[in-house]
C-alpha cells in the first residue's frame, strides 16, 4: 500500500457499483507457469522479421564477404567465434523479451465482488483501468498494443514486439548490449578488411590500359573472377564486395548509436529505480525507491555473475502481489476533486473509493 500525494482524481465514486461488473469479465484461469506470450501486432512482427533480417545479413557478410576468404586462419576463427557467439546472444535475448510475459496484471479483475473482498477503509483507493476492466497495483500503466496494464512498464517496443516491463527488461537490455557489441565488432572487422584489400587485389582491378601494360597484366587476367585460394579479400567482384561492406557499415553505425542510447538509458532507470513513463509524467510519488545497487540485482537475478550476462536465466522472481497490493491511501479526501450529495453526512463503512487512472 502506498500513500498518494494531494492531485486530482477523476470521476471518483462512493460506491462499488461505478465498476459496471456487468462489463468486467472475471479473468480465466491462470495457465500453467512458462506459458509462452506473444502480442499479434502487425507491424510489431514486421520489426521483429526486420531485425533478424538485419543480423542476419551482417552475419553473411561477416563470413562469406571477410572470415571465410581469408588466408589468416586464426584471424577468421578467432573473429568467427566471437562474431557468432555475440549474435546467438543477440538473437536469444530478442526470443526472451518477444516472448516473456512482460508483467501483465489480471484482466477482468476489476469486478464489484473483488472490489468488496478488499474490505476498503475510509480513505482508502484502488485503480480501475477502463480499458482493460483490471485493477493497476502501484507503477502499473496500460499499453494500448498489448492491450494489457503491465507491472513497471518502461515502454513498448516494437523492434521486440512487446512491452519492456518488470519481468523482461534484463532480456532487453541484453539485446541492446549485444547488438552494440556486434555492431562495433563488425565495423572493425569492415574497417581492417577495407584497408588490406584497397592496398593489395582491389588495386588492379582499377587499373587503366597503360598502367595495365607497364604492370605486365593483361586484359583478360584483369577480366577473370577473383580465385578465392589466391585473395584474402572476398569471393566477389571488389564492385559487390564494396556495395555488401558499405551497407554493413551503415547498418553498423546505425545500430550502434541506437542500441548504445537505448542500452544507457535503461542502465540509467533500473539505477534509478524509474521506468521511462514515470520519468516522462514526473510523478512525484512518495514511494519506497530501492538501492541503485539493489534495483539491479533484482533486474538481473541475484549477486553479480556470468548469468547477468545469460539470456537464459531468469531475473529475480517479483514476489507475487497481494490484493492488499491493489489499495492505495490518500493523504487528504478533502482535496480531491469529486461530486458529493450535499445532503450525505456519513458514509457506510462499506463503500469503497474507486478512480480511473
Amino acid at each position: 500500500m502506498m500513500l498518494i500525494p494531494t492531485h486530482h482524481f477523476r470521476d471518483i465514486e462512493r460506491k462499488p457499483e461505478y465498476l459496471q461488473p456487468e462489463k468486467c469479465v472475471p479473468p480465466p484461469y491462470p495457465g500453467p507457469v512458462g506459458t509462452m506470450w506473444f502480442i499479434r501486432d502487425g507491424c510489431g512482427i514486421a520489426c521483429a522479421i526486420v531485425t533478424w533480417f538485419l543480423v542476419l545479413y551482417a552475419e553473411f557478410v561477416v563470413l562469406f564477404v571477410m572470415l571465410i576468404p581469408s588466408r589468416d586462419y586464426v584471424y577468421s576463427i578467432i573473429n568467427g567465434i566471437v562474431f557468432n557467439l555475440l549474435a546467438f546472444l543477440a538473437l536469444a535475448s530478442h526470443c526472451r523479451a518477444m516472448l516473456t510475459d512482460p508483467g501483465a496484471v489480471p484482466k477482468g479483475n476489476a469486478t464489484k465482488e473483488f472490489i468488496e473482498s478488499l474490505q476498503l477503509k475510509p480513505g482508502q483507493v484502488v485503480y480501475k483501468c477502463p480499458k482493460c476492466c483490471s485493477i493497476k497495483p502501484d507503477r502499473a500503466h496500460h499499453c494500448s498494443v498489448c492491450k494489457r496494464c503491465i507491472r513497471k512498464m518502461d515502454h513498448h517496443c516494437p523492434w521486440v514486439n512487446n512491452c519492456v516491463g518488470e519481468n523482461n527488461q534484463k532480456y532487453f537490455v541484453l539485446f541492446t548490449m549485444y547488438i552494440a557489441l556486434i555492431s562495433l565488432h563488425a565495423l572493425i572487422m569492415v574497417g581492417f578488411h577495407f584497408l588490406h584489400c584497397f592496398e593489395e587485389d582491389w588495386t588492379t582491378y582499377g587499373l587503366n590500359r597503360e598502367e595495365m601494360a607497364e604492370a605486365g597484366i593483361s586484359l583478360h587476367e584483369k577480366m577473370q573472377p577473383l580465385n578465392v585460394s589466391s585473395t584474402e579479400c572476398s569471393s566477389f567482384s571488389p564492385p559487390t564486395t564494396v556495395i555488401l561492406l558499405i551497407l554493413l557499415c551503415f547498418e553498423g553505425l546505425l545500430f550502434l548509436i541506437f542500441t548504445s542510447v537505448m542500452f544507457g538509458t535503461q542502465v540509467h532507470s533500473i539505477c534509478t529505480d524509474e521506468t521511462g513513463i514515470e520519468r516522462l509524467k514526473r510523478k512525484n510519488q512518495p514511494r519506497e525507491r530501492t538501492g541503485s545497487w539493489q534495483s539491479v540485482k533484482e533486474t538481473f537475478g541475484g549477486d553479480f555473475s556470468l548469468n547477468w550476462f545469460n539470456p537464459f536465466s531468469r531475473p529475480c522472481q517479483p514476489e507475487i502481489p497481494s490484493d492488499k497490493d491493489m489499495v492505495r491511501q490518500v493523504t487528504s479526501l478533502s482535496d480531491t476533486e469529486t461530486t458529493e450529495d450535499p445532503s450525505e453526512e456519513t458514509r457506510d463503512e462499506d463503500s469503497v473509493e474507486v478512480t480511473d487512472e
